[in-house]
C-alpha cells in the first residue's frame, strides 16, 4: 500500500480537490483508503499555550551570571 500526505481542500459541495500532479499518479477506477485531518482551533490555542510556557522556563532559567555569554 502506497501513502501519499498533501493539502488539499474540501469544496462546498464537500468533495475534495486534489491537486492535479496526485491525480496522475492515482490509479482511476481502483478503491483508496482515506484519513481526513483538518485543523482545530483547540489544537492552535494549545500550540499557542505550550510555546508561552517554553518561552517562560526558558527565561526562568536565564541567571544574570549568564549575560557573559552575550558578549562577543
Amino acid at each position: 500500500m502506497k501513502a501519499y500526505e498533501l493539502p488539499a481542500r474540501i469544496t462546498p459541495d464537500g468533495n475534495l480537490e486534489l491537486p492535479e500532479r496526485l491525480r496522475r499518479l492515482l490509479p482511476a477506477g481502483k478503491a483508496a483508503r482515506v484519513i481526513v485531518l483538518v485543523p482545530d482551533p483547540a489544537d492552535a490555542d494549545e500550540q499557542g499555550a505550550w510555546e508561552r510556557l517554553t518561552a517562560d522556563q526558558f527565561c526562568a532559567g536565564y541567571a544574570a551570571a549568564d549575560a557573559v555569554y552575550d558578549r562577543p
